[in-house]
C-alpha cells in the first residue's frame, strides 16, 4: 500500500536545503520559513523511508508543526500525493479530535462581548493616535492584522505616486487586493478585496505614515493593552453574519481559493450587491466609534 515511488528513494541528492528555503521565502515570512526548514531537516528520515511511526507519538502541538513543516517539503519535491497516501496510511491527525473538539467549547465559552472587543480598539485609538486610522482600516475591512499593514502602506505609497486609483475603486469603495498577487494572494491565505469607506481611505492617503507590525505591537503593548486583532476580525465576522451570507463572508476574509474567486465573485454586479450589503455592517461597526 503507498509503495514509495522511485522520484523519494534519493531525497537528499536530488535538492539542496538552501532551494528549499528560498521557496519557502517567496511566500512566507523569515521566521515561520526557518522552523518549518528546522523541522523539516530533522525530520526528513520519516519522508524518505515512509515511516512516520516517531511522528505519531509527538504531543499534539508539536506534531501539527513537523506534519505542516513536511507537507511544505513534500511539496516542494513535487512527491505531495505520496506524502498523503504516507498519512493516511499511518492514521496521522494533525489534532486529535477531543482537541478541537475542546478548542471549539473554549472558543463558544470564552467570555468576550463586541462591546469589549471595541472599548479595546477605542482605548488603542485614544492611547496610540498615530494608529487610529490603522485601527479603524481593520475594524471595517475584517482583514488579517499583516494584510491591514499592507494595505496601509499600500495606500499611502499609492497616493504619493498618483496611482491610489490602480488599488482603490472610490465609486465602488474598495480595496482591490487581488491586482496586487504578491501582496495579498499568498498560499495559504488569500486576500481578494475589502470594502471601505472613501473617507477613511482618503484620510490614510493624506495623514497615514508608513506602518510595520512590530511597530504596532510594540506601540501598544508600551501602553500595556493586550493584542486582540484576532477577536477583532472575529468581531466583523459577527456582525457581518447580520447582512451577508457565510461564504460571502468567508470570501471577504479570504478563505476561497482564486478558481472560486473568477468562476462566482469576479462579476461586477456580485461585487455591487455585496458591497451595498457590506455597507449595512461597516456602518454598524462605525457607529461604535463615533
Amino acid at each position: 500500500m503507498n509503495p514509495r515511488p522511485p522520484e523519494c528513494k534519493s531525497f537528499l541528492s536530488a535538492f539542496r536545503w538552501e532551494e528549499f528555503e528560498k521557496w519557502l521565502l517567496s511566500d512566507k515570512k523569515p521566521k515561520t520559513a526557518r522552523e518549518i526548514l528546522n523541522y523539516a531537516r530533522r525530520y526528513f528520515p520519516a519522508l524518505e523511508s515512509g515511516n512516520l511511526s516517531e511522528i505519531i507519538v509527538l504531543p499534539p502541538a508539536k506534531r501539527r508543526v513537523v506534519l505542516a513543516s513536511l507537507s511544505n517539503l513534500a511539496k516542494f519535491l513535487g512527491v505531495y500525493d505520496y506524502w498523503r497516501g504516507l498519512v493516511h496510511k499511518y492514521g496521522v491527525k494533525w489534532t486529535p479530535k477531543e482537541v478541537r473538539e475542546r478548542q471549539i467549547i473554549d472558543r463558544i465559552s470564552r467570555k468576550r462581548s463586541l462591546k469589549e472587543i471595541y472599548d479595546w480598539v477605542r482605548r488603542v485609538k485614544a492611547e496610540v493616535p498615530e494608529l487610529s486610522d490603522f485601527m479603524i482600516l481593520l475594524a471595517v475591512t475584517g482583514m488579517r492584522m499583516i494584510e491591514a499593514v499592507e494595505s496601509y502602506n499600500l495606500i499611502i505609497s499609492l497616493s504619493k505616486e498618483g496611482r491610489l486609483s490602480e488599488y482603490y475603486n472610490p465609486e465602488m469603495e474598495v480595496l482591490e487586493h487581488y491586482k496586487f498577487k504578491d501582496r495579498f494572494l499568498r498560499k495559504s491565505k488569500k486576500a481578494f478585496f475589502s470594502f471601505a469607506p472613501r473617507s477613511i481611505i482618503e484620510r490614510i492617503a493624506e495623514e497615514g505614515k508608513p506602518l510595520t507590525r512590530n511597530m504596532i505591537q510594540l506601540k501598544i503593548k508600551r501602553r500595556k493593552l493586550r493584542l486582540r486583532f484576532g477577536d477583532l476580525r472575529e468581531a466583523w465576522a459577527s456582525i457581518m453574519t447580520k447582512y451577508l451570507s457565510q461564504p460571502e463572508i468567508d470570501f471577504l476574509q479570504g478563505r476561497v481559493g482564486l478558481s472560486i474567486f473568477m468562476q462566482n465573485y469576479f462579476n461586477p454586479a456580485l461585487v455591487r450587491d455585496l458591497k451595498d450589503r457590506a455597507k449595512k455592517g461597516i456602518n454598524e461597526i462605525l457607529s461604535n466609534f463615533a
